[in-house]
């Protein structure tokens, strides 16, 4: 599964490989404070060792190996930065075909556009090679710059589900957005 490898325009989206742990670090390294409470900000980079980073790329691997879960880290084609992650995680397969996406950029590169091409890129991936029916898109209500990049990546709001998540201190209210692959018959024989 370790091939999977998305390009856009300016981005690539793909697994982690052990080479790439240097440039993982340093996207970390390069984040400033938190901009707001949906920013993760700087964060102390000391535990991401070669071995701990080691385990993690292949616990991903198997992740998607096993359907599980495809968490793909964005990294920009000029240069090779590490600008942040994305993922699908399959929800139910067999009639549904469904999956949870989401995405995250390190604050250096908001505001650049890289968040709705990804996410458009995750989608294309999602329909065309996963063979998923729907993504979802769980948003909080407050955080209208994720709204706007499900808003500009084709997704469409389409509930708020009371007390969804749970943030560490209180449930809490999730806006959903969605997109369906309109263009998928039926489920795939494969993923039934």
């Amino acid at each position: 599964m370790n091939r999977i490898c998305i390009e856009t325009e300016r981005l690539t989206l793909r697994l982690l490989k052990k080479e790439d742990y240097e440039a993982f670090v340093a996207g970390y390294e390069r984040c400033g404070p938190a901009k707001n409470r949906f920013d993760e900000g700087r964060i102390d980079t000391s535990f991401m060792t070669r071995a701990w980073f080691s385990v993690l790329t292949a616990r991903r691997d198997k992740e998607a190996e096993a359907d599980l879960s495809y968490l793909l880290h964005i990294f920009r084609r000029e240069d090779g930065l590490a600008v942040g992650y994305c993922d699908v995680t399959p929800l139910a397969r067999e009639s549904f075909q469904s999956a949870r996406l989401g995405y995250a950029l390190h604050n250096p590169y908001w505001g650049r556009g890289y968040a709705p091409e990804a996410v458009r890129a995750l989608i294309g991936f999602s329909f065309d090679t996963l063979r998923l029916h729907r993504l979802e898109a769980n948003v909080d209500p407050g955080n209208t710059a994720s709204q706007r990049v499900c808003e500009k990546a084709g997704m469409e709001f389409e509930c708020v589900r009371r007390g969804f998540f749970h943030d560490g201190t209180a449930w809490r209210d999730q806006n959903i957005y969605y997109v369906n692959n309109c263009a998928l018959p039926e489920p795939d024989e494969a993923y039934r």
